[in-house]
């Protein structure tokens, strides 16, 4: 029967994809200059497409002297565009990584601690009224380039979740964040490393199609996979 997760259940899950993968260091970065930068860049690049992808926009975008807020808010759209057609909705992505830009250099000072100086609460809201930045698109950047506690939820998480068999009260983005907001201890590092565990995990082992439960370290405690190996 579905069930919600517990404090233990979610330590017990993230340890053993810790044993197992050893420790991610996300989100992955590049270059030395910037890097908060980089992680709100990378954040919106990432929509829709590959890190691949993404990361070939960022190369782009530094090679062509693309870097920085100010250097995004001053370049012409459609040449940014141009840079980074690789990571797909190029003409979209450029409107946003202006919007975003625009933000910080003429709001902030072109200094994004200041924007992440705010509380969680407000800084979400302020991030949230920001073209082109959803929900995930918000938490990313909240969790990786302020360093603050919000739990991130994309389709990796969503299936791991749902695979379990975990009761989910709805199916809004906020219902399964609480599984884990609920049950967890505020605490970005573990956090951040938990997020790319379940990512990597749903990638390699509970693929969308054709899972591989046979070599999965949660199989035990997955109604999905129980079901799935039950019936070879």
């Amino acid at each position: 029967m579905p069930h919600d997760p517990t404090r233990k259940l979610l330590e017990q899950i993230y340890n053993r994809l810790l044993k197992k993968n050893g420790t991610l260091h996300w989100w992955p970065t590049t270059y030395e200059s910037n890097q908060g930068f980089e992680i709100v860049t990378g954040a919106i690049l990432v929509q829709n497409t590959s890190w691949r992808n993404a990361r070939t926009a960022l190369a782009n975008m530094h090679a062509e002297g693309i870097w920085g807020y100010q250097a995004v808010h001053n370049a012409m759209e459609s040449k940014l565009a141009t840079v980074i057609r690789s990571s797909g909705y190029h003409n979209i992505k450029a409107k946003k990584l202006k919007a975003f830009a625009k933000i910080i250099s003429c709001e902030y000072e072109g200094d994004d601690e200041r924007l992440f100086s705010h509380p969680v609460p407000e800084l979400r809201k302020r991030l949230m009224s920001i073209y082109g930045i959803g929900n995930e698109t918000a938490d990313d950047i909240i969790l990786y380039a302020a360093k603050k506690p919000s739990f991130v939820i994309d389709t990796y998480t969503r299936r791991i979740i749902n695979r379990l068999g975990w009761k989910v009260r709805g199916n809004t983005y906020h219902d399964y964040q609480r599984l884990f907001s609920d049950n967890l201890e505020p605490n970005a590092k573990v956090w951040g490393e938990f997020h790319a565990q379940l990512d990597v995990h749903a990638g390699q082992v509970c693929r969308k199609i054709r899972p591989l439960c046979g070599q999965c370290v949660l199989a035990d405690l997955c109604l999905t996979s129980r079901e799935h190996l039950s019936q070879q």
